[in-house]
């Protein structure tokens, strides 16, 4: 018998006739007489429904009452699926995120996970029952709902798995597995049998939406098997490994396990800002203060002498709000600088192991962007990754080519 937290995603449970289906998959599990946690999203389209409502009311509504607006979207679905399981004969209990004991900070619309009250769901388990969690959200100190950003399910998944030392936490979807790239922007995308944790955190934080990018480090830090499956169909799905298996040749490894892409980013540079000590520190720090996260960071000095461009990208839901800082605060502060806003942009990035052991990777990226005459405007590397800002318009033209050219496509083989 083994524990196996189950996350079902919108998609998975988009109407009375899938969530029955879910619940006949969870009676198979607990037929054979493994124990259940499921963990659920809200229905496909409903989070984005209840949002256009609060616009409907308020062009910028309060974080926690939209926090407390949001997330009625998973109580609904928990509360079908406990009902399909007991027409099933199978018994079973809702949770809230609150209920079930998930302690997050108070950072409404982006609350992070302090830690997991596992009696109740414990004892539910021990009792023979299925344990249904609303994904996505939790409660903080005061007792207030916090929800946990958008994809938030994938992390209570993992985190209720962790808490719990559950055998595999199986991550269900729309799609069988984890892919070198959207299959919808490039047909002959290959699905994987497995990629490291280190591989998918990578394809996961630059744009990858398979998976929520803080689920992966939960997975990695507390050791959690994962699992991507479909909702609809039969399939090993993609495993989530710590590391590749040292018996395989590296030579055999692919140099390029995927390709991530986002148009959901936007860029900003400060132009003439000061060239003094303090000054990255002077723009971004009161960015940082209003919880938001900043990516590519590219400084360069300015022609004019004593004076740098200062350029970095945040998300695009995070492009008005640091505008109105870096016009109001940062700038007035400086003294000096001009802004300059983008938010037509893609970031187009290669992920690989294999690109530790192998030179020239970028240098291949580039020259097949420069054939498709695509201009680069930023790039930023790691380890295991390119990433680089390109105009929005030639983000699926790029992401094409690249795959093949790495020789992802299917029955294709790398080329220099």
């Amino acid at each position: 018998m083994a524990l196996y937290v189950q996350k079902f995603g919108g998609t998975s449970v988009g109407s009375v006739e899938r969530i029955k289906a879910v619940a006949e998959k969870v009676k198979r599990f607990r037929d054979e007489g493994h124990q259940i946690v499921v963990v659920v999203s809200a229905m496909s389209g409903e989070t984005n429904r209840l949002i256009e409502l609060a616009g409907q009311i308020n062009d910028e509504p309060t974080p926690r009452e939209m926090d407390m607006l949001v997330s009625t979207g998973e109580q609904v679905t928990i509360s079908l699926l406990a009902m399909a399981l007991h027409k099933l004969g199978v018994a079973a209990t809702s949770y809230t995120g609150a209920q079930v004991g998930i302690q997050t900070d108070s950072a409404h619309t982006k609350a992070r996970i302090q830690r997991i009250d596992t009696e109740d769901v414990r004892q539910d388990l021990d009792d023979g029952q299925v344990a249904v969690v609303a994904g996505f959200q939790g409660v903080d100190e005061e007792g207030n709902i916090t929800t946990l950003g958008r994809g938030g399910s994938d992390t209570t998944g993992v985190a209720l798995a962790a808490a719990l030392k559950a055998d595999e936490c199986q991550i269900y979807t729309d799609v069988d597995g984890v892919y070198t790239t959207d299959p919808r922007v490039c047909s002959r995308a290959q699905r994987l049998e497995k990629i490291t944790v280190e591989e998918m955190l990578e394809l996961a934080s630059l744009g990858s939406k398979v998976l929520q990018i803080r689920a992966v480090e939960f997975a990695g830090k507390y050791n959690v098997p994962l699992r991507v499956l479909s909702s609809f169909e039969e399939g090993p799905g993609t495993l989530i490994v710590a590391d590749s298996d040292e018996e395989e040749d590296s030579m055999e490894e692919p140099l390029i396990s995927g390709i991530a892409f986002t148009a959901n980013e936007a860029k900003l540079t400060l132009l003439n800002t000061p060239d003094v000590p303090g000054v990255a520190s002077r723009i971004l720090g009161p960015i940082a203060d209003a919880n938001i996260e900043v990516d590519m960071i590219v400084q360069n000095v300015a022609p004019t002498g004593n004076y740098t461009d200062f350029t970095f990208t945040v998300n695009k839901s995070d492009f008005k709000q640091t505008q109105r800082i870096l016009e109001n605060d940062i700038i007035p502060s400086l003294g000096e600088g001009e802004l300059r806003a983008d938010d037509n942009i893609a970031k187009v990035s290669l992920v690989g192991v294999g690109m530790r052991s192998h030179a020239g990777v970028a240098s291949k990226m580039f020259r097949v962007l420069a054939d498709e005459n695509i201009n680069i405007r930023m790039v930023s590397t790691s380890e295991i990754k390119i990433s680089v800002v390109i105009d929005e318009k030639q983000m699926e033209l790029a992401v094409r080519a690249l795959h093949k050219a790495f020789g992802l496509d299917k029955d294709s083989v790398e080329s220099e």
